[in-house]
């Protein structure tokens, strides 16, 4: 499932309903993302995303991560908008039988949604307004499922 919202949400209660009822699932991994205030520097993010195709997108990657890593099921929530420091801005949940494949699924889908979604993503601060690009790290970090890909 795929969820990008405007309003802010709850990810201890998606937690909760993505696990519900699992009983062949051993493992279930996430990562939540949080704006952060950059030590006083940016006072609010604001994302834009393409609606249909930003998820389409992101549609792609889970189905990606589901045959690559035998997963049994994920989920991504994704904030777009205006958001404040200290809001979630991302939730990734991947449900697999075993703890390995669920935790590389999970980082998978993060590198993929940092680097790879279609996502315009703004910094507003005291010096103004910024755009914010994948950093040198964003774009390693998902260089190396490309080399694992060519194995």
């Amino acid at each position: 499932m795929i969820r990008l919202t405007a309003d802010t949400f709850d990810p201890g209660a998606a937690l909760n309903r993505f696990t519900a009822g699992r009983t062949v699932t051993g493992a279930v991994a996430s990562f939540l993302g949080i704006a952060r205030g950059e030590a006083g520097q940016a006072t609010a993010l604001e994302l834009e995303a393409y609606p249909g195709f930003t998820e389409a997108r992101i549609a792609a990657f889970i189905e990606t991560a589901i045959h690559r890593f035998g997963l049994q099921d994920a989920e991504v929530i994704h904030r777009v908008g205006p958001i404040p420091p200290g809001d979630p801005i991302v939730l990734v949940l991947t449900a697999a039988g075993h703890r390995r494949e669920a935790f590389e699924a999970c980082d998978y889908l993060m590198d993929y949604l940092k680097s790879r979604a279609p996502f315009w993503k703004k910094e507003y601060g005291p010096g103004g307004a910024r755009w914010v690009e994948p950093t040198t790290r964003d774009l390693a970090d998902i260089e190396r499922w490309r080399e694992t890909e060519q194995t």
